[in-house]
């Protein structure tokens, strides 16, 4: 077999990782892009709008994924998990395990009669466990590859899927395992994404139950996508359209008894993009912010903010300390005031959205001497002059990877990550 050396190896294909990859393809460089779901697109494609802009989420991630698919110098692995990255001389070897999909990507066509078939049915990851799927489904509509893939935990074995499947040979294969490989290239670019800080950290905010009026921001994302599962935001006890709806700022972050004491930046803003799109979508609606600070930090961000407020969306300096559930559904919020008296209250909503924090999407102590920080973000050599530099020549950060930050700033990272690397694999060194 012939030894393949990529020029550079790109983890994650998010929206900072597609960057990263397309601009290095467009000036000739091979490129493979690694990621560990069954679909590129990342967090963003998932998304309903993106702020301040309110512009679609998935008209802005579809373009990127089909011309990183489409590309001639850019090869897409997906459903791989990255294990150790080492540094051997000049070039890098990255252990990898191709997970199987129990489906044939030479041979699959995506055209989903299998999962037509499949009398199995399970939450779906996609909409955040709101949803639903089948055993062996393509991930979402503009998945990119459109390969199925069987979910080996929960199938039957019914043998429906392989009956239906209409290529020759049959592109669904039980005996399809895992592989394990050992990748080569010149340059590392890193844009591993981030995951959300789980609900089941704070038990102040579950009390050991999860209370189905209780939800994560993604979650919520996915309620208001036009794509998302129920056609619209409702409770989830009854299904019913809230009418009393209640944002809890710095669920998941800035709060040292679930081991996240950093701020997370994007969290207001994306609860205050929330809350205007719920406003517009539930104009009868009583819509209130709880939260600590606003860090509205970005260009038209602080408009974005005075805006929400005129729109009469309620912004409440305070500390949510508890939720309870009471009978019906509802929730009793018990908050202490954070401005004048520190009064503590309890209040009633019928819907609350939890804005959760951002963690490391990778364990980036994998890529040895690199540099992780203690929250286990990977540590850029030159945060504020050069971000994209890492303790290691030739491996490169960007995106949330590094850290948390928001979309506008991972996608100028994801380019300077790119110019980085063009400077590295042309000669040119980097000053120090």
């Amino acid at each position: 077999m012939t030894r393949q050396i990529h020029d550079v190896i790109v983890a994650g294909a998010g929206i900072a990782g597609m960057e990263s990859a397309i601009n290095l393809a467009n000036q000739g460089f091979k490129v493979l892009v690694i990621d560990k779901n069954p679909s590129i697109g990342g967090r963003m494609i998932s998304l309903s709008k993106v702020f301040p802009t309110l512009d679609c989420s998935s008209c802005i991630t579809t373009p990127k994924m089909a011309e990183a698919a489409h590309h001639d110098n850019i090869t897409l692995m997906t459903y791989t998990e990255i294990g150790e990255i080492r540094k051997n001389g000049g070039l890098f070897e990255v252990t990898v395990v191709k997970k199987s999909r129990f489906v044939n990507e030479k041979t699959c066509t995506g055209c989903r009669m299998c999962e037509d078939v499949c009398p199995v049915v399970v939450p779906h990851e996609f909409d955040q466990g709101l949803g639903a799927r089948k055993a062996i489904y393509v991930p979402f509509t503009t998945a990119v590859p459109q390969y199925a893939v069987l979910d080996i935990k929960s199938c039957i074995y019914c043998g429906k899927c392989l009956q239906a499947c209409p290529t020759e040979p049959k592109s669904v294969d039980y005996s399809i395992q895992d592989e394990q490989q050992v990748l080569e290239a010149r340059s590392i670019i890193l844009a591993t994404g981030f995951n959300p800080t789980e609900i089941s950290r704070k038990k102040e905010y579950h009390d050991g139950v999860n209370f189905k009026n209780v939800v994560s921001a993604l979650q919520m994302e996915r309620l208001l996508a036009p794509s998302g599962p129920y056609g619209g935001v409702c409770r989830l006890s009854d299904g019913k359209e809230p009418e009393n709806i209640a944002f809890v700022h710095c669920a998941g972050s800035r709060d040292e008894s679930i081991g996240v004491p950093y701020c997370s930046r994007v969290c207001c803003m994306f609860s205050i993009k929330q809350a205007m799109l719920l406003s517009g979508s539930l104009p009868l609606a009583n819509i209130t912010l709880y939260y600590m600070d606003i860090r509205a930090f970005g260009k038209n961000y602080e408009q974005f903010f005075q805006n929400a407020k005129a729109m009469g969306i309620s912004f409440i300096k305070a500390k949510v300390a508890k939720i309870d559930e009471l009978p019906g559904g509802d929730l009793s919020l018990s908050i202490e005031a954070l401005e004048d008296t520190g009064a503590r209250s309890k209040v009633v909503h019928d819907l609350v959205v939890l804005a959760s924090g951002m963690l490391p999407g990778w364990d980036a102590h994998n890529a040895r001497g690199i540099g992780v920080d203690g929250d286990g973000f990977v540590v850029s050599r030159f945060p504020k002059e050069d971000p994209a530099v890492t303790h290691v020549e030739g491996l490169f950060v960007a995106g949330t990877a590094a850290g948390p930050k928001d979309i506008v700033d991972s996608i100028m990272e994801a380019g300077s990550a790119a110019m980085k690397a063009t400077r590295y694999l042309s000669g040119i060194k980097v000053p120090s």
